[in-house]
């Protein structure tokens, strides 16, 4: 009876001690959840070859996490995936949204393209992800003068010709076509601007978002042109009404061989030799 006792009491100290030990982490909840099964790029389409599941602790926090993978099937990611990496709801675009680019535009924007070159393109060290302003130099209608004006200030670039991704490297490289991420009415601003003279990219830091007025610059800004000679200065009304007269230059007419008519002002005198 003694030996029973003790190992009934043996039982229950070991299973409350296991018990325990898993509640303090020993033996951690585990659960199952959808990650990707290789490197995956943006605009990508999720098929089952992409995925996987893996263990994860259940305890552990993670917003927007699936444990199925019908959850994210056909469903395009809008940002790279790495391999392991778990599939966040904030990762995926809407099935049926579009392929490739598209996925990346939000709601209410639009993706404007316009043409570039070395200098547009700031030396070719634009990239996917960049913030921009953009200038445009042009002519106003009835003015000769030229004028430079931002009409757009911290812009987000989609794509640097065909790439959505920025180069891991950072190299520089000139392309023929960048692509914006833009309101619909800035949209209209930019391509009205890219018909009526050159545009070009001011590139900025990615953590300044603040916008400034900013006047537009002009030719004669740019260099002053000379200023006509001064006219001498002119006295107050009370001050030139109290100075006398000038007297007027005499004009003298030759009456005859014997005498000179001379006039000044109302008089009329006859010098005779």
């Amino acid at each position: 009876m003694a030996l029973g006792l003790a190992a009934a009491l043996a039982a229950m100290v070991t299973i409350g001690l296991y018990r325990t030990l898993r509640s303090a982490g020993g033996h951690p909840e585990i659960t199952q959840i959808v990650v990707a099964s290789r490197d995956l790029s943006a605009g990508v389409v999720l098929t089952k070859d992409d995925l996987q599941l893996a263990a994860w602790p259940a305890g552990t926090t993670l917003t927007g996490y699936f444990s199925k993978l019908e959850g994210v099937l056909n469903r395009p990611l809008i940002y790279p995936v790495g391999a392991k990496e778990p599939i966040l709801e904030r990762n995926l675009a809407m099935q049926g949204s579009g392929l490739g680019l598209s996925v990346r535009i939000p709601p209410g924007m639009r993706a404007t393209s316009v043409r570039s070159n070395e200098v547009v393109g700031v030396a070719g060290f634009l990239y996917p992800g960049s913030r921009v302003d953009v200038l445009a130099t042009f002519t106003l209608p009835g003015n000769a003068d030229s004028i430079t004006q931002t009409i757009l200030q911290d812009v987000e670039v989609l794509t640097a010709g065909e790439k959505i991704e920025p180069d891991p490297l950072g190299k520089a490289q000139t392309v023929n076509v960048v692509t914006l991420l833009l309101a619909p009415e800035d949209s209209q601003k930019l391509l009205l601007a890219s018909t009526q003279g050159t545009i070009q990219f001011v590139l900025r830091n990615g953590t300044d978002q603040a916008k400034t007025s900013v006047v537009p610059t002009s030719l004669n800004r740019l260099v002053p042109l000379p200023r006509e000679k001064e006219a001498a200065p002119s006295l107050p009304p009370s001050e030139s009404a109290n100075l006398p007269a000038p007297a007027p230059a005499p004009t003298s007419v030759a009456t005859d061989s014997d005498g000179l008519e001379i006039i000044r002002g109302n008089a009329r005198t006859v010098e005779k030799f």
